[in-house]
């Protein structure tokens, strides 16, 4: 579902993302984990069709993020670590906005962000202005934007990124209640604790490269053995 191989992007002489080559099944919640300047945001712009690769190849439910990147920004849902949310509008007014660009008609798109403002534990917080909302409350607009359309690829980049303890649990929460068997999810993170405990299977990357790969039991374990022989 989502597949990438020795994907590679350089800006200028300077290599972002060297090589990386990845595969995340349906049902599979894959984190890249890595400190801030990693390549884990490019590497995701490069999956989400936003930037293209300088080598190598990337493919969403099938589709090449470069020849049909059209169908790709149809096939996921994106939420930046900075959403860019407008303050002065209603959480309804915003997501509406990007379902019509989705090509939603609006009493679909009412219904469906109703329901998800609901799913994610925010009744009644729809018509709201943005600007009143928690750090927590703006990062789950970005979901449910993400969401919206009920894509069947999820690219999250730091989606507790300076949050509080109880606004990322909130947030982590509402990552895990969308995993389903004919989904995709790639989380980027610079916290191995959430990488643990979302994940199915982690890649460090560090310096554009995945050093690392394996299921969190497995990887916790060989960092644990190198750190003793350090």
């Amino acid at each position: 579902m989502i597949e990438a191989i020795g994907l590679t992007k350089r800006f200028d002489g300077f290599t972002a993302v060297d090589d990386v080559t990845l595969n995340v099944n349906a049902g599979g919640l894959f984190a890249l984990l890595g400190p801030n300047g990693a390549g884990k945001t490019t590497t995701v712009r490069m999956l989400s069709a936003i930037l293209a690769p300088t080598l190598g190849s990337a493919r969403i439910s099938g589709y090449d993020v470069v020849a049909e990147a059209d169908q790709v920004r149809r096939q996921i849902g994106l939420l930046t670590e900075q959403p860019g949310l407008y303050s002065r509008s209603s959480g309804l007014e915003y997501v509406t906005f990007y379902g019509r660009l989705y090509g939603m008609e609006d009493t679909h798109i009412k219904r469906r962000a109703l329901e998800l403002f609901d799913r994610f534990n925010m009744p009644n917080t729809a018509q709201r202005r943005l600007g009143e909302y928690s750090k927590g409350m703006r990062q789950k607009v970005g979901i449910i934007r993400a969401m919206l359309h009920d894509p069947v690829v999820l690219l999250l980049d730091e989606p507790t990124s300076a949050m509080d303890p109880h606004s990322a649990k909130l947030v982590r929460d509402a990552v895990l209640e969308l995993r389903n068997e004919r989904r995709a999810i790639i989380v980027c993170t610079h916290n191995l604790a959430e990488a643990e405990l979302l994940a199915d299977r982690i890649a460090i990357i560090s310096e554009g490269r995945i050093i690392a790969e394996d299921d969190p039991a497995t990887l916790k374990k060989q960092m644990q053995r190198r750190q003793r022989f350090e």
